[in-house]
């Protein structure tokens, strides 16, 4: 039996791989900020799938918060064996119209603490000769849509780079990057979703089974679907002004 360390774990994409790891037989940590939800998530996984699930409330854009998250990935007590870098947010608005500081609390979230969670769960898992990272990253990394889409781009890089560079000593690294996923990401962003189509949405469950999927066959980037494999293709070898005007649509 094997841990996971999952960031996010109460909604969404996050709640999903809990979910899903839960029903496979692996115990959890699970982490977030809203202690009351983490406890009811908690409570639900042992009941169902008679697993443990530890639960560490933590904010990671806090120094004590991502410190006591980086001693849970380390512990040599109870190691974890995959880690889920899940946690993310956004808010509307353009960088060079946002409030800057509202920029670094998100540079905080979606680089710095996986950024740090990864280099403790290396180190760590290097010296056990086994260990699984997926970093949630986006389908936004693959086009040109100001710093969220610079951030996850950063986490595709550093991911693919490190299952080359780890996979001597047993260690897998994956970005997954999904499109549209019926999460409360949209709505907690305040984002108009109208002009999305419906076709363009994913839910989170087969999200989670394509990204597992993938990392047993050694990807280190999981595109979940067939229709965002296509324009993931297309982004990455349209003209950049054509896929920067088409990404801007959902924002």
């Amino acid at each position: 039996m094997t841990r996971a360390l999952i960031t996010g774990a109460t909604a969404g994409i996050g709640h999903a791989f809990a979910t899903e790891l839960a029903s496979r037989g692996h115990d959890l940590v699970v982490v977030a900020r809203d202690t009351v939800r983490l406890e009811s998530v908690a409570t639900e996984l042992r009941s169902r799938h008679g697993i443990e699930v530890d639960v560490l409330t933590a904010d990671l854009t806090s120094d004590d918060g991502l410190a006591t998250t980086v001693g849970a990935v380390t512990s040599t007590t109870r190691p974890v064996d995959l880690l889920v870098n899940n946690a993310g947010s956004s808010f509307p608005g353009w960088f060079g119209t946002t409030d800057v500081a509202e920029e670094d609390q998100q540079l905080d979230l979606l680089v710095r603490a996986p950024m740090h969670l990864m280099d403790a769960a290396l180190k760590a898992m290097s010296g056990r000769h086994h260990g699984d990272i997926i970093n949630v990253a986006s389908m936004a990394a693959f086009t040109p849509r100001g710093t969220y889409s610079a951030h996850k781009a950063w986490l595709v890089n550093l991911s693919q780079w490190a299952n080359l560079q780890y996979a001597d000593v047993g260690v897998r690294v994956q970005a997954l990057c999904p499109g549209f996923v019926r999460t409360e990401f949209h709505q907690r962003m305040g984002a108009d979703t109208s002009t999305i189509p419906r076709w363009m949405w994913l839910r989170t469950g087969p999200v989670v089974k394509a990204s597992l999927r993938d990392l047993e066959r050694g990807r280190s980037i999981s595109i979940p679907s067939l229709r965002y494999k296509v324009l993931a293709f297309l982004s990455r070898h349209a003209p950049t002004t054509l896929v920067a005007k088409v990404a801007k649509r959902g924002r």
